[in-house]
């Protein structure tokens, strides 16, 4: 694994460090400042262009990303999570011999270092650590990617993510915006009074979307378990059992297609909240994104690629209705199953035989509309066909009381007045396996317990999902769910590959 040339230069000086007792993988650090903070500090520039404070010492540590040498005297920059910081290193200023036997022939660019000295600035007006002492942390055998050009191969770069983040402070500021937005969405809702819980994450029965699942063995129990589709019928019981408003920061999981927008296993919030509706849940998405852009502190005008979307501009449309204002086809088509069948042969896109007319109108949907949904649009009253866990409409019972959220042409939330009537539910249930058996993976299985517990009673509530990988997409102007992940799903390699040591 480590016959390259270059690595074996580096544990030759790795070994030079031994040699000369100094252990190239140290446990102790005297850090006492940040990158960042030291700067902080220090702002005032002008007053250290005239005199330098020998006696304002500060211990930083960071990984060396630059190094220059220059006869006696060198220049360094090293990085820790918080900046960048120049370093000036001269002969004199260390233990006799180590400037030119340890520093100049063992240290080098993707060491991490720990740095004491004063600050000062140098004549090109650069605020620098001046270094009284040197000392290693840790040796690194592999040498970093050529500096000018990184990491080009986005393939590597996510499955070498560490080497990814080492070289690429934006990368590495992308997750830290995606940690805040995780904490800020649990803080709006703590706010609002939601409990946060927890559920289990490997289920009996794969429930709660329509979705293929994993599959996996539970030994001591002897039966197969599904790593969980969703978190929402445990999320219901807990509504029956008396909270009255939950949620859960999740990961779910689903056996299905890789591409730009799906990963098979991804991060979203799911919240249950009792004695609401759909069109309470409408007021309170807006109301959250107006939260994180207040608290993000960006513009509700966001670039997105090649589209300027409006977070100020939320517009409503049912679903029915936006297959032929948005989709452009004919409403007398979306409303006949062997038309839409004819449809879709006409444009060369082939179908499943015997879809239902909801499953058909969401093939237009998906097909025609989505793709169209740049600022922010509400689609709501679906077909019931396509939500075995929604209310039906009192008005008309083919449609159920739900709204799904897409921005960019992506669905970023998903949320039902949820069906509370047991019998209903049994019967919707009883159609999903029927579904099952002419074929659909992905069809809902019966659940016994979920349906005796709706038995007991379950408050009128509305429920939600909101799918952060795709949000911190939108928020981030990132084109492929494997940029917001830090660890997305890849095809196994047949060989193991290493980063590119040729410098």
């Amino acid at each position: 694994m480590f016959e390259n040339r270059y690595i074996q230069q580096r544990i030759e000086k790795a070994n030079l460090l031994r040699q000369n007792g100094i252990n190239p993988y140290e446990n102790r650090c005297k850090r006492d400042t940040t990158i960042s903070k030291f700067a902080d500090k220090n702002r005032d520039i002008e007053e250290l262009e005239n005199k330098r404070d020998e006696n304002r010492i500060f211990v930083v540590s960071g990984r060396i990303k630059f190094f220059r040498v220059m006869g006696k005297a060198s220049f360094i920059k090293i990085e820790d999570s918080t900046g960048i910081l120049q370093a000036y290193i001269t002969r004199d200023n260390l233990k006799d011999g180590f400037y030119n036997d340890i520093f100049k022939k063992a240290f080098e660019v993707g060491d991490i270092v720990e740095l004491t000295g004063y600050p000062f600035v140098t004549g090109k007006g650069e605020l620098s650590i001046y270094v009284t002492d040197l000392n290693m942390l840790t040796k690194a055998i592999s040498p970093l990617p050529e500096k000018f050009h990184g990491i080009v191969d986005k393939e590597l770069r996510y499955r070498q993510r560490y080497l990814d983040l080492i070289m690429n402070s934006e990368v590495k500021n992308l997750f830290f915006t995606r940690s805040k937005i995780i904490s800020l969405t649990r803080r709006f809702f703590e706010e609002k009074g939601f409990l946060e819980v927890e559920t289990p994450m490997m289920h009996p029965i794969a429930g709660g979307a329509n979705a293929k699942p994993f599959v996996t063995h539970h030994n001591s129990l002897g039966i197969d378990r599904y790593l969980r589709i969703a978190p929402e019928l445990y999320l219901k019981r807990l509504i029956i059992g008396g909270f009255e408003a939950v949620f859960e920061i999740n990961r779910n999981f689903r056996n299905e297609g890789m591409d730009a927008t799906h990963n098979p296993e991804f991060t979203s919030i799911e919240f249950y909240w009792a004695y609401k509706t759909n069109n309470d849940l409408i007021k309170l998405t807006i109301e959250y994104f107006e939260y994180l852009f207040d608290r993000l502190d960006i513009s509700k005008e966001l670039t997105y690629g090649e589209y300027t979307i409006d977070f100020s501009n939320f517009s409503q449309l049912s679903f029915v209705e936006s297959l032929t204002t948005i989709g452009g086809v004919d409403a007398n088509i979306t409303t006949h199953k062997d038309k839409i069948y004819k449809f879709f042969k006409e444009q060369n896109i082939a179908l499943k035989p015997n879809l239902n007319l909801g499953q058909l109108q969401g093939e237009i949907f998906d097909e025609f509309v989505e793709p169209k949904l740049i600022d922010p649009t509400f689609i709501t009253d679906y077909p019931v066909q396509l939500s075995p866990l929604a209310r039906r409409d009192d008005k008309d019972s083919n449609i159920v009381q739900r709204f799904e959220l897409f921005v960019a042409g992506k669905e970023i939330a998903n949320a039902f007045s949820e069906l509370n009537d047991p019998i209903d539910q049994l019967g919707r249930f009883e159609e999903q396996l029927k579904t099952k058996e002419s074929g659909d993976e992905e069809a809902h299985e019966m659940d016994e317990d979920f349906v005796e517990a709706l038995s007991y009673g379950m408050a009128p509530t509305a429920g939600q999902g909101i799918g952060i990988d795709r949000l911190v997409m939108i928020l981030t102007n990132s084109h492929s769910i494997r940029d917001v992940l830090l660890f997305p799903a890849m095809k196994p390699q047949t060989k193991i590959q290493t980063n590119d040591l040729e410098q």
